[in-house]
């Protein structure tokens, strides 16, 4: 059989597999449980990589035994190098016909392989968060990734944590909400199935399940858009200043030819929380004119998944000619114009930068 190149998209919860040929196209796609070694240990993330990988060379009449030429694994958790060699060792060590050549990194790496191998922006809003910039000259700088505890400000989860966590102290008065809780708190109860706030606690303590909490976030943004609740709006509109504040961090170090491309930084946007982006808009430009200094940016969503990213990042480490589609693989979502939004509000100050 002839070359066949593997990507791996793996976050917290999902995972994505797809094979291309030599021709650079889609020959299978799977999908899996998630696949971040630091939430289930080294050993199970390896089993459910070389699970799904088994899976899809059934799926296109592959051998067992038959290697893949390279397989780019591209997950949610693999932002140190030592610790990615620790895994592709233990995959070359007990999966020895899984795949010839490995090329590992973070889900971010994977995510702006799929639209350039010159570089570029990513910022990831799904059950967490992470921003990544990838410089032509191949340096980065990254914000945020660093899980529900530490970080995923603008994430699904923080949305959802903040909305219980200001409806808890506003009720015990210790900090009064911006808007009325009436309805965003119907709608935890309706979600948890409690009655009151102690029926909450064995969600967080006793059998905590972060997928679940997150999944909040889409009723809330259902409440916020088509139930016009004020409470709910502040929500997304404060994620979008945070996703904002977050591409503000990398900013300052990218190269002049990102900046300077037609349609200004390109900015790649991945994760569910994105398909809020009315919600979010009014906090992310708010911010983006007030903190920073950048004229335009482009922002971008995939027509692709992002396992296909995974392969491209594969090919790009490992030195293998396959053709790529970048220019199919997006679509704009918004155009932020600092000239515009300064227009629209014209004798306020909000357009002076501080």
């Amino acid at each position: 059989m002839n070359q066949i190149l593997g990507g791996l998209e793996g976050g917290a919860t999902v995972s994505t597999l797809v094979l291309l040929d030599a021709d650079g196209k889609v020959m299978t796609k799977t999908t899996g449980p998630g696949t971040n070694h630091f939430l289930l240990g080294m050993e199970e993330c390896r089993q459910r990589i070389a699970n799904m990988v088994n899976t899809v060379k059934k799926d296109i009449g592959m051998r067992q035994d038959q290697p893949l030429s390279a397989l780019g694994l591209s997950l949610s958790g693999c932002e140190q190098e030592e610790t990615n060699q620790e895994l592709v060792r233990g995959l070359l060590e007990n999966y020895p016909n899984l795949s010839e050549r490995y090329a590992i990194g973070s889900d971010t790496e994977g995510s702006v392989a799929a639209t350039s191998n010159h570089g570029g922006v990513c910022s990831i809003a799904g059950t967490g968060s992470n921003t990544l910039l990838i410089n032509p000259d191949g340096s980065r700088v990254q914000c945020g990734g660093w899980g529900y505890l530490l970080g995923d400000e603008g994430g699904a989860y923080k949305i959802a944590h903040s909305a219980i966590k200001s409806c808890f102290d506003d009720l015990d008065r210790f900090s009064p909400a911006p808007h009325s809780i009436d309805k965003v708190w119907a709608l935890i109860k309706d979600h948890f199935q409690i009655k009151v706030k102690e029926d909450l606690l064995e969600h967080y303590y006793t059998k905590f399940d972060k997928a679940f909490i997150a999944s909040l976030c889409k009723k809330l943004s259902t409440l916020a858009s088509e139930g016009d609740d004020a409470m709910a709006k502040y929500l997304f509109e404060n994620a979008g200043r945070q996703i904002a504040q977050s591409l503000g961090a990398v900013i300052p170090k990218a190269a002049a030819e990102l900046i300077d491309k037609p349609g200004g930084l390109h900015v790649l946007c991945v994760g569910s929380v994105w398909l809020s982006w009315p919600l979010l808009k009014p906090g992310f430009d708010k911010y983006m004119v007030e903190h920073t200094e950048i004229s335009t940016i482009t922002l971008t969503r995939l027509t692709t998944t992002l396992a296909v990213g995974a392969a491209y990042m594969a090919a790009d480490k490992l030195n293998i000619n396959i053709p790529r589609f970048y220019d199919e693989n997006f679509r704009i979502l918004d155009v932020f114009r600092r000239e515009t939004f300064c227009n629209n509000f014209s004798g306020n100050n909000i357009c002076v930068k501080i």
